[in-house]
């Protein structure tokens, strides 16, 4: 984050800096198109040749094979997307050549043809790496060190994120099984082309925000980019490495979502409400629903407890997310059991089990967006928001392996397995807990009196989005 950033009164809208929203609506665009397309791609890709929508025929195991892979390098691609932002363009002009890439891979999805499918991919897997990491380094360049409002303001943008996903399962997910895959994916570049104008036409909100350091007017600046790591950086990335573990855990079970519990809502979930068939599809938009619904409330009630000097600090967060994220799979353990006994299962426990997820995900995801802002050097921010979401990759790679293993372990072993191991892992995290924060160097412990010195309008304002 840029001092001179920082330096500059920024204009406010609700009590966050303008340029929240205009980043928001671009990574809602962003991420309309990426879960469009992945709410319907296994689906197409388990299609049968001969269906009047036809696919690709695979099988279930073939299909979450490449679901793994490709969902991995989405995320793995934020390293080098990461470091070209450090090294060479800055986040904001990363996130400009990222949106054009998506567009133009989206757009070559639409055409029927193999060498189009796999192109498509390949251009969406390195736009992504470009803006992903890049766009939500920038939301922590918005606000000062030991702001209380950054973990907020990053569940804000996390809102954003979901508005976007939450609609495209609807509407890409409709399209895709309804009209035709293709007609799906090329809806998804519509989407994307949308957010890329959106960011185009809001630079002005982001003057001070996203560029490059090498050519910083700023001293400080120039001094962090030169100068060796001291030891309480070096020990904060120590921290920030370890975290990563989380990540990797909790989105090797979360991302599920888009894989076996896809298949399973298509194959093995009575879908009938009032005599209507329910698209397997749209189950992918109850996370989504959730966050909008329940990101501000589950932030306002840590920064509450922060206020009332309760343990609430981002690794603690994440610790009780990983669990409570591992608790929904009993929910679907309990759906296998009930497929096993009556031949199908009730749609209720799906809904269940993506609530506890995503009141999971909150606790997790968009706390450790804002972690890394806090906690990695600036000459290396984005490099290790990057690795973050390579974790990420790891995390969904393990998702499609867990998924094709379903097919020979069965889907209540893998549910109940998953459950226990996040439980069980978080717990044990939870043990090293403090040792771990002693190495952030009281990062966070000034929060609390930034925001007592916050104007009271401000935070009448900020209380009105939690």
């Amino acid at each position: 984050m840029s001092d001179q950033a920082n330096s500059i009164k920024q204009k406010e809208l609700f009590g966050h800096p303008i340029g929240l929203y205009v980043l928001f609506f671009t990574e809602m665009w962003e991420r309309f198109s990426y879960y469009g397309m992945r709410a319907i791609l296994v689906l197409y890709l388990v299609a049968q040749t001969t269906d009047a929508n036809a696919g690709l025929g695979w099988t279930n195991a073939e299909a979450l094979a490449l679901y793994g892979w490709y969902t991995m390098l989405v995320y793995v691609a934020s390293i080098p997307g990461g470091w070209i932002a450090d090294k060479f363009l800055g986040q904001k002009k990363s996130v400009l050549y990222g949106g054009i890439l998506l567009v133009a891979g989206h757009s070559v999805l639409a055409i029927e043809q193999m060498w189009a499918f796999y192109t498509g991919l390949g251009l969406i897997i390195a736009g992504v790496g470009m803006l992903k990491p890049n766009i939500s380094t920038m939301v922590g360049g918005l606000y000062k060190p030991g702001d209380i409002r950054r973990d907020k303001g990053f569940t804000i943008f996390y809102i954003g994120i979901n508005v976007g996903a939450f609609l495209s399962s609807l509407i890409v997910g409709y399209v895709g099984e309804v009209h035709g895959w293709h007609y799906g994916f090329g809806l998804a570049g519509i989407g994307m082309a949308l957010g890329l104008l959106q960011y185009v036409l809001g630079q002005k909100h982001l003057k001070y925000v996203g560029n490059f350091i090498g050519t910083s007017d700023n001293e400080a600046d120039k001094e962090a980019v030169n100068r060796p790591l001291t030891k309480i950086e070096k020990d904060r990335i120590v921290v920030l490495l370890i975290s990563f573990l989380l990540v990797i855990v909790f989105w090797g079970a979360f991302e599920q979502a888009g894989g076996l519990m896809n298949i399973y809502a298509m194959d093995n979930t009575n879908r009938m409400l009032m005599g209507w068939e329910v698209p397997a599809s749209w189950f992918q938009s109850l996370n989504a629903m959730f966050i909008i619904f329940l990101g501000t409330t589950v932030a306002g009630f840590w920064a509450k407890r922060k206020l009332k000097g309760k343990v609430s600090t981002s690794l603690f967060k994440m610790i009780i997310g990983l669990i409570i994220m591992g608790t929904g799979f009993f929910f679907m353990s309990a759906a296998s059991s009930q497929l096993e006994s009556t031949g199908s299962s009730a749609m209720y426990w799906l809904v269940l089990a993506y609530l506890f997820h995503t009141i999971g995900e909150l606790c997790i995801s968009p706390v450790a967006l804002s972690y890394i802002t806090k906690l990695a050097p600036l000459k290396y921010a984005s490099l290790m928001m990057g690795v973050f979401f390579a974790m990420t990759g790891f995390g969904n790679k393990l998702a499609g392996l867990l998924g094709e293993s379903a097919s020979e372990f069965g889907e209540f072993t893998i549910f109940t397995g998953i459950a226990v191991f996040c439980v069980i892992f978080g717990c044990i995290v939870m043990l090293f807990r403090k040792k771990l924060e002693v190495l952030t160097h009281g990062v966070e412990d000034n929060e609390r009196e930034m925001a007592e010195e916050l104007p009271q309008g401000q935070q009448l304002a900020d209380n009105k989005l939690n």
